[in-house]
């Protein structure tokens, strides 16, 4: 039970250094440029969307002129000033397109003399669909649930995303411009790329039609998407802008949290607890499954030779895997990362391996993650063989007791794996 609570702890101060409402704020803070404009509009998406637009408005009070945030259904924050709209997620919904239609007018309305100030996190590509004619929202939807499906990682989904829609791959720029744009960034994506983040409604865009269409092909879905989708993608026209172009000159995109943030304040929290700490990455991506297991082999390795890290030791991770679904059950990624360590860990004395979402959901459950020890394999009544083929580790780990429940956090910076061994 300590170490679960070690865990937790860690987990909880990995948390912390991702909270958008300080980064926000202190942001804001330290521009001196806020009353040169006219006007401030408030724009922008994410599952961190509602905190961000509530730290905004602590900041700017009266100063905002109109604001449109597209949010996750759950979200409760309240912004004055600022209309936060509940959206779908991860399949976008006809609410995603009303407030990403609403969202494009505000920016299109702003002058040379306006500020844009954009609000993105993770989960900001979904909640701002808005397909580019002859396109539908079903078609939309319908392609995403494929990408999603197969395992298409977040690069690949976003750069099919950009080019069938009006508003990413930096279109918002081009709709806003000349207004002054200045983007504060909750980055969920791997390596920080303002292009991948949300889909990078304000960032140039290095992708192009043909890269959409290599992803297609990659996974044998050209001849499955819609046929509008198919036809847009292969007809090429109205490509995304470009590093270089004019829209971008009057541009800010700045990265107010990251993954990286918070390993390093679970790495101070592991140290203060006792134990010998290292952050092996913030880059971690790949089949979840492959993932896990390499962490399991730490965790033997530690306990096995004292290496890289003699024990008590921590090792923290993190990124974003993915998971290609070949059943029906009930899970997520974090879970799934969980169950897969399990067996490799088993009998192992002391050794833990937890694995979390920072935005307190994974899949579609109310778990964040699950943590797995070395005696969860013989605790479980469950076949963890089964439950890896069905992709069902909720009820696995929630027969257990196991599962990491957080609630919505208000943040998104990606995934958190700790091995600990003591």
């Amino acid at each position: 039970m300590s170490l679960r609570r070690d865990a937790k702890s860690i987990l909880k101060a990995a948390l912390a250094a991702a909270d958008p409402t300080a980064a926000v704020e202190a942001a804001l803070l330290r521009r001196r440029d806020l009353d040169r404009y006219e006007r401030i509009f408030v724009v922008g998406a994410g599952k961190a969307g509602g905190t961000m637009a509530r730290a905004a408005a602590k900041v700017l009070g009266k100063r905002i002129f109109a604001g449109c945030v597209n949010v996750k259904d759950g979200d409760t924050a309240r912004a004055k000033g600022i209309e936060l709209r509940p959206c779908g997620h991860p399949v976008p919904d006809e609410r995603g397109v009303e407030g990403a239609r609403r969202i494009a007018e505000l920016c299109a309305s702003a002058g040379d003399k306006d500020l844009v100030l954009c609000l993105l996190s993770g989960g900001a590509s979904a909640l701002t669909p808005y397909p580019a004619p002859p396109i539908t929202l079903a078609e939309k939807q319908q392609t995403t649930q494929l990408m999603l499906a197969c395992g298409a990682n977040i690069h690949e989904l976003n750069a099919l995303r950009k080019h069938i829609s009006l508003f990413k791959g930096g279109q918002l720029a081009r709709l806003a411009a000349p207004a002054k744009v200045v983007s504060l960034i909750l980055s969920d994506v791997v390596g920080d790329n303002l292009d991948v983040i949300g889909s990078g409604p304000t960032a140039p865009d290095e992708s192009t039609f043909a890269t959409a269409l290599a992803v297609l092909d990659k996974y044998g879905l050209r001849e499955r998407v819609p046929a509008n989708v198919r036809e847009r993608l292969e007809l090429g026209e109205g490509e995304t802008p470009k590093p270089g172009d004019a829209v971008f000159q009057n541009v800010e995109n700045v990265i107010v949290g990251s993954n990286q943030k918070s390993l390093e304040a679970a790495a101070k929290s592991a140290k203060a607890l006792g134990y010998r700490t290292m952050i092996l990455a913030s880059t971690i991506e790949g089949e979840t499954r492959d993932v896990a297991r390499m962490h399991a082999a730490i965790a033997r390795q530690i306990r096995v030779s004292g290496q890289p890290l003699r024990a008590p030791a921590c090792v923290i991770s993190g990124g974003e895997t993915t998971v290609t679904i070949r059943g029906k059950g009930k899970g997520g990624r974090n879970q799934e990362f969980a169950l897969a360590a399990a067996p490799d860990i088993a009998g192992l004395q002391d050794t833990l391996i937890l694995s979390a979402g920072t935005d307190g959901t994974d899949g579609p459950t109310d778990a964040a993650g699950a943590l797995a020890d070395g005696d969860t394999v013989r605790r479980s009544r469950f076949s963890t063989d089964e439950a890896l083929r069905n992709n069902d580790a909720y009820p696995y780990f929630n027969d257990l007791g196991d599962l990491i429940i957080t609630g919505s956090t208000g943040t998104n910076v990606m995934d958190l794996h700790i091995i600990l061994v003591r």
